[in-house]
């Protein structure tokens, strides 16, 4: 936590975009540094998350990619979540995001297809809160990793 709170500008800045690319939202939490505890930290990241204009939330997805598959998975695994990805980005114009920090590996394959089955029926503007959600979700759960913090 130190380290990030005396850490030049810049280099927190860079931190942060490396859990969310989003530039408004990295100089927000840059800003108001230092953090007293990882819980204000975190506190601030998700304000500043919640605060993204559709512009930013736009910008921050674009930068996201697919969840990971474990390394075992089958081939027809990887066309089944081919295809839903393609019938998602088609129907959102965006990447499918969801946190996977509190999923079991051997979980994985079958929550992330599950999810983007069941997120295909929402309407744009439902999916777009969703997909913020998911987005700031993924983003605590990399800054606490980034910050060698033991919770997502």
């Amino acid at each position: 936590m130190e380290a990030f709170n005396t850490a030049p500008a810049e280099e927190a800045h860079h931190t942060l975009l490396a859990c969310l690319h989003s530039p408004s939202w990295a100089r927000r939490v840059t800003a108001h540094r230092p953090y007293p505890t990882p819980d204000a930290l975190l506190a601030a990241s998700d304000e500043a998350a919640y605060d993204l204009a559709p512009g930013e939330l736009a910008q921050a997805l674009a930068a996201e990619t697919l969840p990971p598959l474990p390394e075992n998975t089958y081939e027809a695994a990887h066309m089944a979540l081919d295809a839903a990805h393609a019938a998602y980005e088609a129907r959102f114009g965006h990447v499918f995001v969801l946190y996977l920090g509190d999923t079991p590996p051997e979980e994985t394959l079958d929550h992330v297809l599950e999810a983007i089955r069941s997120r295909l029926t929402n309407d744009p503007e439902k999916e777009r809160e969703v997909a913020a959600e998911e987005l700031r979700r993924t983003a605590r759960g990399r800054l606490t990793a980034r910050l060698g913090g033991a919770r997502p």
